[in-house]
C-alpha cells in the first residue's frame, strides 16, 4: 500500500462519516461526507467550491518537510530518530504519514491526546509530561497489560511523583514496568528537577521501583526558551542542555538506568534540535546512547516565529546548509474580503476563531482575484490592525485593488494554535484543486 493510501484508509477506518457541522464543509448536499471521498469530489478552492473561512494544508509542502526533516537527522548519527510531537496537528493522517516516512514514534502531553492515539491505533508514544491523575495511570497500566505491542514512556520529576506511579504498578500489575525518564528542568522553567542532586534523588527512587517502573533515560524541554532574545537564548540553550547531560552522567555512573539495551535522552523542540542531535558527539555512557527528537512543527512549519529561527539555526549548523535543509509553510487560512469600509482599509472574513496568533499576527500571504492566485505586496506594505473573534481589519496603501469577495491567504506563526481551531483541514496540490482531507482530534 503506498503512503497516500495508507493515509486515506487510516481516516476512513477509524473515524467514518463527518457530522455535516464541521467548518469548512459545503452546505449543499453535503450533510454527511466520507473524509476519504473528499479527494475525488473535485472541489478547487479557487473556484468557490469551499465555504470560507477555510484551513488548507500544502500537499506538496507536507512531503517535502517530512523526508527533509528525516534526512537531516540521518546526518548526525544512526542511533537519532524523531518523535514528534503531535500535540501539533492532532491528525491521525499526519501521524500516519510521519510515521511511514521514518518517524519513530508520536509524542503526546496530555490524557485526553494519550487516549485518542491509543483509540486511533497508535503503538509508540512518548508522552512528555508526568504522569500524575489517577485516571490516566489506570488507563496506561490497562493499555500495557493488554496490548503488547504497546511502548509507553512518561516523566518523573519527584519522587512523590514516582511513589503515585509505583503504588498504582504494584496494585494493577500490568505484567511489565513502566517505562520512565527522570525530567531535568531549569530555573524559571517549566517542570522538571533543577539539580544534579535533585536527579538522582528522583532515578534512585524509580531504579528501587523496579520491577515496577523501568528507568530508561533523562528527559528536557528547551524550547522555553525560544522566546527569550536571541543573544540571550544563544548561551542560555547550550547551557541547559550541558546541565542535562551532567545529570545523564551521574546517573549512569551509579548504574540507576534499568533498561540494558540503552539509555534514552530526549529533548529537542522545533527550534533547538539541531543542538540536542549533536550530542552523540560529546556524550560516552556505559551502553549506547538513543537521542529521541521531539520536535512537532517541523511538518507545517510557518510564516512568523519558527521562520525566524530556523533562520538561526541554518546560520550556526553546518550540517543544515550541507544537506540543504529548507522548509516550506503549509497551513494557510483562507478568507473573504467582506468590506472596504475605508480606502486604506481591508476587513476579513477570519480572525482568533480561526488562527492562532499568540506567537505573533499571521502573514498575509497570497490573494486570488477571479479565481486567479497572486503573491500579495511586500511584508512591510500592510499592517494587521485590528484582530477580533470572526473578524481581521488590514491597513494597506490607498489603491491596493482589492474588492468584495477576493479571496486572501493568511499564514500563521505558530502552527499549534491553529489546528486546534479546525476538526476538518483540506489537502490541496499546486492548482488549488482539493486532493485530500485531515481531520483533528482536540
Amino acid at each position: 500500500m503506498s503512503d497516500e493510501a495508507e493515509v486515506t484508509a487510516l481516516g476512513s477506518e477509524s473515524t467514518g462519516r463527518l457530522t455535516g457541522l464541521e467548518k469548512g464543509l459545503p452546505g449543499l448536499g453535503h450533510d454527511r461526507v466520507d473524509l476519504a471521498s473528499i479527494a475525488g469530489a473535485g472541489w478547487n478552492l479557487l473556484r468557490g467550491d469551499l465555504p470560507l473561512p477555510a484551513c488548507t494544508l500544502g500537499r506538496k509542502a507536507l512531503e517535502h518537510n517530512s523526508k527533509r526533516m528525516l534526512r537531516f537527522l540521518e546526518a548526525f548519527a544512526p542511533n537519532i530518530v524523531l518523535c514528534p510531537h503531535g500535540k501539533t496537528t492532532m491528525s491521525p493522517q499526519l501521524f500516519q504519514r510521519q510515521l511511514a516516512d521514518g518517524c519513530w514514534g508520536i509524542s503526546l502531553a496530555t490524557f485526553h491526546q494519550l487516549r485518542a492515539a491509543r483509540r486511533l491505533g497508535f503503538d509508540r508514544i512518548f508522552y512528555a509530561n508526568e504522569l500524575v491523575g489517577l485516571q490516566e495511570i489506570a488507563f496506561v497500566l490497562q493499555e500495557l497489560g493488554a496490548d503488547p505491542a504497546f511502548d509507553f514512556y512518561c516523566l518523573v520529576d519527584s519522587i512523590d511523583g514516582v511513589e503515585r506511579l509505583r503504588r498504582s504498578a504494584e496494585q494493577s500489575s500490568p505484567g511489565r514496568p513502566v517505562q520512565v525518564l527522570v525530567e531535568g528542568g531549569f530555573p524559571g522553567g517549566r517542570c522538571g528537577v533543577r539539580t544534579v542532586d535533585s536527579a538522582l534523588d528522583v532515578a534512585r527512587a524509580v531504579h528501587a521501583s523496579f520491577p515496577h517502573l523501568c528507568l530508561v533515560g533523562l528527559e528536557g524541554y528547551e524550547g522555553v526558551l525560544q522566546t527569550k532574545p536571541k543573544d540571550e537564548r544563544q548561551t542560555a540553550v547550550p547551557s541547559f542542555l550541558d546541565i542535562l547531560l551532567e545529570m545523564i552522567r551521574a546517573c549512569d555512573a551509579e548504574g540507576l538506568f534499568n533498561a540494558r539495551d540503552r539509555i534514552m535522552l530526549s529533548a529537542g523542540g522545533s527550534s533547538f534540535y539541531d543542538l540536542v542531535a549533536d550530542i552523540p558527539r560529546y556524550l560516552q555512557l556505559s551502553r549506547q546512547v538513543q537521542i529521541v527528537i521531539r520536535s512537532g512543527c517541523y511538518l507545517t512549519h510557518d510564516s512568523g516565529l519558527y521562520a525566524r529561527l530556523f533562520e538561526d539555526l541554518k546560520q550556526r549548523n553546518d550540517i543544515a546548509q550541507a544537506t540543504h535543509l529548507s522548509f516550506e509553510p503549509a497551513l494557510e487560512i483562507w478568507c473573504h474580503v467582506l468590506s472596504t469600509p475605508e480606502p486604506d482599509r481591508i476587513v476579513l472574513g477570519a480572525g482568533q476563531r480561526d488562527f492562532g496568533h499568540d506567537a505573533g499576527p499571521p502573514v498575509m500571504l497570497k490573494t486570488a482575484q477571479r479565481g486567479v492566485c497572486t503573491r500579495l505586496l511586500a511584508a512591510g506594505s500592510y499592517e494587521i490592525a485590528i484582530i477580533n473573534d470572526q473578524h481581521t481589519t488590514i491597513k494597506l496603501p490607498v489603491g491596493h485593488g482589492l474588492g468584495i469577495g477576493d479571496m486572501v491567504a493568511l499564514s500563521p506563526s505558530h502552527p499549534c494554535t491553529t489546528f486546534d481551531k479546525w476538526r476538518l483541514i483540506y489537502e490541496i496540490d499546486d492548482s488549488y484543486n482539493v486532493v485530500g482531507a485531515i481531520e483533528t482530534f482536540f
